[in-house]
C-alpha cells in the first residue's frame, strides 16, 4: 500500500494554495460534520474507533467557523439527514432523523444558534443536489451564495472522496453556467477534510462486493486530486 501511495503521489500530484478570507467576500461551506459520521461508534458509517483525521477535521472546522463568526462572514453547514426507512444505496442506514447521527458533532453545535450560520439538511450525497427545493426548485447553496455576493468559497468535511467532492465538482458546474455571477473561487481545505478507512481485505471478509473498498490514505488523495484537476484550489493554510 505504501508503495501505491508513492505512485498516487508522484502520478496525481497536488499543489496546496494559502487563502485570506478577509480579502474578499468568503463563505464557509462545512460538509456533513455529523455524529453519524463523525463521532466514534455514532452509526453504521462513524468511525469504530478514534481517528487523528477526523478529530482533526473537527478542531480545525471549529477553529475556522469560530473565526467566520467573530469576522460576521457567513457560513453554511450541510446535515446529513434522511428519511426513517428510505434507503440510499449503496450504504446502509445512516443518519436517519430523530435518532441524533443526523445533528451536527458536539464541538460544532454551537452553529445552531449562531446567527450567521445556514443549515442546511440534505437526504442525498450531493449537498448541490441535496439543496434543491423540490416544490419551488430553488436552491439553497445559489441563493446564499448570491445573497452574500460571495467571490469564494472554502470547503471543509466529511468524506473527501464522496461528499465533499461531489458538492465541490457540481457547485464548479454550476458556476461556469452562471448561476453564481460574484463566484470566482472554490477552495478545498485539506487540514479540515476526512475520509474514512476499508481496506479491500476487510471488505470482503464483510461480504461487500468490491467497490466497497476504500483505503483512506488513497481515497482522500484521489478526491482532492479529482477536485483540483476540475478546478477547485487546495489550501493548506488559511491566513
Amino acid at each position: 500500500m505504501t508503495d501505491a501511495i508513492a505512485l498516487f503521489r508522484s502520478q496525481l500530484p497536488l499543489r496546496f494554495d494559502t487563502i485570506d478570507p478577509a480579502a474578499r467576500p468568503t463563505g464557509l461551506v462545512i460538509v456533513d460534520i455529523v455524529n453519524g459520521f463523525a463521532t466514534v461508534g455514532a452509526g453504521a458509517l462513524a468511525p469504530p474507533a478514534p481517528d487523528f483525521q477526523v478529530a482533526g477535521m473537527i478542531d480545525e472546522t471549529d477553529r475556522l467557523a469560530r473565526r467566520f463568526g467573530q469576522h460576521g462572514w457567513p457560513i453554511l453547514a450541510f446535515l446529513d439527514t434522511h428519511e426513517p426507512g428510505k434507503p440510499e444505496p449503496p450504504y446502509p442506514p445512516h443518519c436517519e432523523a430523530g435518532t441524533g447521527e443526523e445533528e451536527l458533532v458536539e464541538d460544532l453545535k454551537w452553529l445552531e444558534d449562531h446567527g450567521g450560520a445556514t443549515l442546511v439538511r440534505k437526504d442525498c450525497i450531493n449537498g448541490f443536489v441535496g439543496a434543491i427545493d423540490p416544490a419551488t426548485g430553488r436552491n439553497a447553496v445559489v441563493d446564499w451564495v448570491n445573497r452574500h455576493g460571495l467571490e469564494a468559497l472554502l470547503v471543509v468535511g466529511i468524506c473527501t472522496d464522496i461528499c465533499v467532492m461531489d458538492f465541490v465538482l457540481t457547485l464548479l458546474s454550476a458556476r461556469n453556467h452562471g448561476l453564481m455571477p460574484s463566484l470566482r473561487d472554490i477552495a478545498v481545505y485539506e487540514p479540515a477534510c476526512a475520509t474514512y478507512d476499508l481496506p479491500l481485505e476487510v471488505a470482503l471478509q464483510l461480504g461487500l462486493p468490491e467497490t466497497a473498498a476504500h483505503p483512506k490514505d488513497l481515497s482522500h488523495h484521489a478526491g482532492l486530486y479529482f477536485m483540483a484537476s476540475r478546478g477547485a484550489r487546495l489550501v493548506e493554510k488559511v491566513i
